[in-house]
C-alpha cells in the first residue's frame, strides 16, 4: 500500500513508533527513523533492513524545532520528498500518572500537555512545509483513551490527548484543501509497550500484572487488549491512498472501550 511513498517517524525507538516503523517499510515505505536514543532507533531500522525494507536512523529530539527541520532538509536531499510524518513520542509516566489531581503539581500536570502537543505541532506544521508544494501528504500521530473518557490518576495526559485530537482537526480543516490529509490513532491498553508497564507501577492498587491487563481487557468489547500489530497495520492503511477520504479524525481503536 505504500510502495514508494518516504515517511518519518518520530519517536520510533518506542514499542508503538517501532511497530508502526516496521508496518510502514513492509508495506514499501522508504523510513526514516528519528528518536531521542539512536541506539534504540538503529535497532529498530536494523531489524527492517534485514527483513528486506528500506530504513535509515537519525538521533532528533522532536521538541527541538531546529533539528527537526534539519532532519527534514536532510529527508529531502536523501529522498526528495517527505509524504508521511508520523509522531510517536512518548515520555516518561513514572512522574506523570498516580497522583490525585487534588495533589497534583501544577508543573507535574503540564508537562505531557506541553511535550505531547508542542512535538506533535512542530513536526506537523515543518512537515506541512514541505508537503504543500508537491500537493499531497499525511500527517499522523497516535493519542489514548483518556482523550475521550474520565480516567482516574492520570494528571495531564488524558487533556494532553485531547488536545492533540483537537489538533488533528484544526490542521487538517486548513491543510486538506492543499491535498494533506491528518489524522490519528486512538488505541487503549496495550501491555506491549513500556508505557503501560509504568501506568501499572503507578496505579495498580494491589492488582497483579495478570489481573490488571484483565482489568484492561474487560473493558473492551472483545475482552481482550489490542495488539501493537493491530495498530500498526491500521496506521499503514490510513497513511495509504486508499484512506483517501479519512481526515480530520481520530481513528478509535479502543475496541469498544470508549464510543464515537
Amino acid at each position: 500500500m505504500l510502495h514508494d511513498k518516504v515517511a518519518v517517524i518520530y519517536g520510533a525507538g518506542g514499542a508503538i513508533g517501532g511497530a508502526v516503523a516496521r508496518a510502514f517499510a513492509s508495506d514499501g515505505a522508504r523510513v526514516f527513523l528519528t528518536g531521542r536514543r539512536r541506539a534504540a532507533v538503529e535497532a529498530v531500522a536494523a531489524d527492517i533492513v534485514a527483513a528486506g525494507g528500506c530504513a535509515e536512523a537519525d538521533e532528533v529530539d522532536a521538541l527541538d524545532e531546529q533539528a527537526v527541520d534539519r532532519h527534514l532538509r536532510s529527508v529531502i536531499d536523501r529522498a526528495g520528498r517527505v509524504d508521511i510524518s508520523f509522531d510517536a513520542i512518548g515520555i516518561p509516566d513514572a512522574n506523570v500518572v498516580g497522583v490525585p489531581l487534588v495533589e497534583l503539581d501544577a508543573a507535574q500536570f503540564s508537562l505531557p500537555i506541553a511535550a505531547y502537543t508542542t512535538s506533535y505541532f512542530l513536526t506537523a506544521r515543518l512537515a506541512a512545509r514541505h508537503m504543500i508544494p508537491n500537493g499531497s501528504g499525511v500527517i499522523m500521530t497516535v493519542t489514548a483513551l483518556p482523550a475521550r473518557t474520565g480516567t482516574r490518576l492520570n494528571g495531564g495526559y488524558g487533556p494532553a490527548h485531547a488536545a492533540k485530537e483537537a489538533l488533528t482537526r484544526d490542521l487538517s480543516v486548513e491543510l486538506a484543501p492543499q491535498g494533506i490529509r491528518v489524522v490519528g490513532l486512538r488505541p487503549h491498553g496495550m501491555p506491549e509497550t513500556g508505557t503501560m508497564k509504568e501506568v501499572f507501577d503507578a496505579k495498580a492498587n494491589g492488582l497483579t500484572w495478570d489481573q490488571f491487563r484483565e482489568f484492561l481487557a474487560n473493558s473492551s468489547h472483545a475482552r481482550r487488549v489490542m495488539a501493537l500489530d493491530e495498530l500498526a497495520n491500521t496506521a499503514a492503511f490510513m497513511a495509504s491512498d486508499e484512506a483517501s477520504a479519512m481526515t480530520g479524525t481520530t481513528v478509535n481503536l479502543t475496541m469498544g472501550g470508549v464510543a464515537d
